[in-house]
C-alpha cells in the first residue's frame, strides 16, 4: 500500500490546472502543484513517458518536498525573470521556503558531439537535474521528502537502492531511465518510495537533486546553491536579450516569452504546443489530447512573436526545424511532428490511468498527424515569407520548398479538409482552410518576385485571386459575415484571422461585421468559443470551454477595426484570468474562470503577445501629437 503523503493520496482532489508551476530546461519540463508535489515530469525529454504522472492518476508517481502535515502554501512565485519557482509555507512554529529549478549549465560537449542537438549549440545546456532547495527562514519546521517515480506512464514502480557508503544517494532504474537521488538528508526506502525527514531551525537549509544523465548533480548544499544561482542568472540574461515595452502589461509579455522558451526543445528548435497530455477541455469529458508535439500552423505566429520581442535566434531555430521537416517530407507535409522531427505519432489510450479528475480516456500520441488540413501550406509559406523579409534573400533550398508547398496548396485547395480545429467529423470546405491556401499563393507570389521569377509570380497571383474570389462567393452569409465553412450558417472564431492574415483590409465592411458577430454571438461572458459544438460536426457530443487563443485573436481584430476601447477592456479581462504565475491553459470556463485543457499552452501565449503588442502600439499611435 502506498504511504499517505501530502498532495499524493489516492482520492485526493486534483489541484486546479491553473495552480501548477511550470519548470523547464528546454529539454525536460515539470509541473509543480501548490502542495510542492511534482505531478508531471517525462524523461528524458518532454514527450517521453512520464516518471511522475499523478496529475493523470494519483498512483502514477510523484515527488514532494515540503513541510510535514501542511499542503497549502502561503505564497508561490517565480524568482523574477526566471523559470525558477519559489514556494513559501507557514506552519505552526515556522516558515519554510522551497526553491525548484531544472538546472541549466554551460555547454557540456566540448570534446564530443551531443547525440541530440541538430541546431547550433549555444553557450548553455540542460544539466538534466531537478534541484529542490529547502530553507527555514523563521522558527522551526519538520520537513519531509517523498520521491516515488513510476516509470512508463504509471506502469512500472521504481526499485530503489543506495549508492555509495552512506544514506545520501539512491538510484532507481526503469523503462530505460536511470534516476539518481542525491541529498544532504538521509534517504531511506519504504517499498518503491524514497523518503527522508528532518527538523530545520531558523537558518538551516537542505537540498535534494534528481538527475538522469551522465552529468553530475550537486553533491553539497554549497554546490547546489552555486548551480541554482547560475540557472537564475541564465534565465535573467536570456530575458534581458528581449525587447519589452515599458507598459503595465510588460510582465505578461515576459512570462509568455519565458514560457515559449521553456516549451522549445533546444536540440531541434521545435516548439511544443503544451507540456502535457490529456488535461481535459471539459471537466470529466473525453476531449483529452496529447499536445507534446509541434504544429506547423504555430510557426507563423511563433516567428512573429519571437521576432517582435527580439528573439531572432529562437525564431530562426524554429524556422529551420520547420524547413528541415518540409524538405524531408518531399511528398506530403504533415500538420504536426514529433519534437525531433519524427513523422509517426500513433495514438493510443492508457486505460490503467484514471485521468485528471476522472476525465478519460488518457491519450498518448495524436492521430491528427494523419489528417488533411489545408492550413499547413499557408502556415509554412507565411513563415518563409516572414523569414525572408528580414533578409531580402531567398536561397535555392528555401525556393525549392516554396515551389513544392505552393503547388501542393494549388492542387488541393478545392477539396474539403478537417479544418484547423482538427474536427473528427466529415471533412468540409472550411473558410479558414481556403484562406490559408490563399496565403500560400499570395505569399508565394511575393516570394517569387523577390526571387526574380516573375512568370511564377504571375501564375501564383492569378491562383491567389481565384481562391480569394471563391471564398467571397461561398463563405459569406446573407449578412455579409464569414461562416465556418461553405454552406454553413454557424460562426467559427478562425474567421478572426481574415484581417490578421491580410485576406481583406480591416476597414472592409465584411471584416467589421464578422468581427462584431463573433464578439456578440460566439462569446460567453466576452470570451470566445472556437465554435458551438451543437452546430459543428466535430465527432464529439460534449461541450468545451472558451478558447483563449480565440479571445486574444478577437483583441487583435478589434484593434484593427478601430474598436480600441473594446479591445483594451477585453485584453484586461483576459489578463486577469491568467494563473497566479501568469500562465494559461488552452481554454477558460467563462463562468468560473477555471482553466481547462493542456498546460501551459504555447498557442495561447503566442496570441497573447500578438494581442498585447497590438493594443500597446495602438495606444502609442493615439498618443502621438498631430502634425502641425
Amino acid at each position: 500500500m502506498r504511504p499517505m503523503v501530502a498532495g499524493g493520496r489516492a482520492g485526493d482532489p486534483f489541484a486546479p490546472i491553473a495552480d501548477f508551476g511550470f519548470l523547464s530546461d528546454c529539454e525536460t519540463t515539470a509541473l509543480v502543484a501548490p502542495s510542492g508535489n511534482i505531478e508531471w515530469m517525462c524523461l528524458p525529454r518532454m514527450d517521453s513517458p512520464s516518471v511522475f504522472g499523478s496529475i493523470l492518476d494519483r498512483d502514477a508517481g510523484y515527488f514532494r518536498v515540503g513541510p510535514a502535515g501542511v499542503e497549502v502554501p502561503a505564497a508561490q512565485r517565480y524568482i523574477p525573470g526566471t523559470m525558477v519557482l519559489e514556494t513559501t509555507w507557514w506552519v505552526h512554529g515556522g516558515w519554510l521556503v522551497v526553491t525548484d529549478a531544472l538546472l541549466m549549465g554551460p555547454w557540456h560537449h566540448e570534446n564530443e558531439r551531443s547525440h541530440t542537438h541538430r541546431r547550433a549549440p549555444t553557450d548553455y545546456d540542460a544539466d538534466h537535474v531537478l534541484l529542490r532547495m529547502v530553507r527555514c527562514v523563521n522558527g522551526q519546521v519538520q520537513v519531509r521528502l517523498d520521491c516515488m517515480p513510476v516509470f512508463d506512464y504509471g506502469r512500472a514502480p521504481a526499485q530503489w537502492s543506495h549508492n555509495g557508503l552512506g544514506y545520501h544517494e539512491a538510484v532507481a532504474r526503469g523503462n530505460g531511465v536511470s534516476l539518481r537521488l542525491t541529498s544532504d538528508m538521509n534517504i531511506g526506502f519504504e517499498g518503491s518510495l524514497a523518503t527522508a525527514r528532518t527538523l530545520l531551525k531558523q537558518g538551516d537549509a537542505r537540498f535534494v537533486a534528481l538527475s538522469w544523465s551522465e552529468h553530475e548533480p550537486p553533491h553539497s548544499y554549497e554546490e547546489a546553491q552555486e548551480r541554482l544561482v547560475w540557472t537564475v542568472h541564465h534565465w535573467q540574461h536570456w530575458l534581458d536579450r528581449g525587447r519589452f515595452p515599458d507598459h503595465p502589461w510588460r510582465s505578461h509579455l515576459q512570462r509568455s516569452a519565458l514560457t515559449l522558451k521553456g516549451l522549445t526543445f533546444a536540440p531541434s528548435g521545435a516548439v511544443a504546443a503544451a507540456a502535457t497530455t490529456s488535461l481535459p477541455e471539459s471537466p470529466g469529458g473525453d476531449r483529452n489530447w496529447d499536445y507534446r508535439y509541434t504544429w506547423i500552423r504555430d510557426s507563423t505566429m511563433a516567428l512573429w512573436a519571437f521576432y517582435t520581442l527580439g528573439y531572432d535566434w529562437e525564431a530562426n531555430d524554429f524556422f529551420y526545424f520547420i524547413t528541415d521537416v518540409a524538405e524531408a517530407a518531399e511528398g506530403k507535409l504533415q500538420i504536426m511532428y514529433g519534437l525531433d522531427g519524427r513523422e509517426e505519432l500513433p495514438e493510443s489510450t492508457l486505460d490503467h490511468l484514471s485521468g485528471y479528475d476522472n476525465a478519460r480516456p488518457v491519450r498518448i500520441g495524436n492521430e491528427a498527424y494523419m489528417q488533411a488540413q489545408h492550413d499547413v501550406w499557408g502556415a509554412i509559406i507565411g513563415s518563409i515569407y516572414l523569414f525572408v523579409r528580414k533578409r531580402d534573400r531567398l536561397d535555392d533550398r528555401l525556393w525549392k520548398i516554396v515551389v513544392k508547398q505552393v503547388e501542393d496548396a494549388l492542387a488541393n485547395w478545392r477539396l474539403p479538409d478537417c479544418g484547423m480545429w482538427e474536427v473528427r467529423g466529415e471533412p468540409q470546405h472550411f473558410t479558414s482552410s481556403k484562406v490559408f491556401c490563399w496565403v500560400a499563393a499570395d505569399r508565394g507570389a511575393r516570394l517569387a518576385r523577390i526571387r526574380g521569377d516573375f512568370a511564377m509570380a504571375e501564375r501564383w497571383q492569378r491562383a491567389a485571386d481565384e481562391i480569394h474570389a471563391d471564398v467571397l462567393a461561398n463563405a459569406l452569409d446573407e449578412r455579409g459575415v464569414f461562416t465556418a465553412h461553405y454552406g454553413a450558417t454557424a460562426l467559427d472564431a478562425s474567421a478572426l484571422l481574415i484581417p490578421l492574415l491580410g485576406f481583406l483590409p480591416a476597414d472592409d465592411k465584411r471584416v467589421r461585421e464578422t468581427v462584431l458577430a463573433i464578439a456578440d454571438e460566439l462569446s460567453e461572458d466576452d470570451l470566445v468559443l472556437r465554435y458551438r459544438p451543437a452546430e459543428t460536426d466535430d465527432g464529439f457530443s460534449s461541450d468545451e470551454g472558451t478558447f483563449t487563443i480565440c479571445s486574444f485573436w478577437l483583441v487583435s481584430a478589434l484593434v484593427m477595426i478601430g474598436e480600441l476601447d473594446r479591445a483594451k477592456a477585453l485584453c484586461e479581462k483576459l489578463l486577469s484570468y491568467a494563473s497566479p504565475l501568469q500562465l494559461y491553459a488552452e481554454e477558460i470556463d467563462p463562468h468560473t474562470g477555471r482553466h481547462l485543457g493542456n498546460f501551459p499552452q504555447a498557442f495561447t501565449h503566442l496570441a497573447l503577445i500578438n494581442a498585447v503588442m497590438q493594443v500597446i502600439r495602438a495606444e502609442d499611435h493615439e498618443r502621438q501629437p498631430p502634425l502641425a
